[in-house]
């Protein structure tokens, strides 16, 4: 069990360390200043966002595995 937060500390590095690869993958647009997006349109926006870190973590293993995916 005194794995637990270091893995847990180890997956969070891996989120940010991938971050800014999975928000120029999802391609969302900033919102305009003063203007919110609603519920639905962050819901959607989450959608995105998880699949472009799935791909994300994707590519990272294929690169550091040395493969081309192809």
């Amino acid at each position: 069990m005194a794995d637990a937060p270091s893995d847990t500390q180890r997956k969070y590095r891996e989120f940010l360390e991938l971050l800014p690869l999975t928000l120029s993958l999802a391609g969302l647009p900033h919102s305009d200043h003063g203007r919110y997006f609603t519920a639905e349109q962050i819901e959607s926006r989450l959608f995105t966002i998880k699949h472009a870190y799935k791909a994300a973590r994707q590519v990272a293993r294929e690169c550091i595995q040395g493969g081309s995916g192809s």
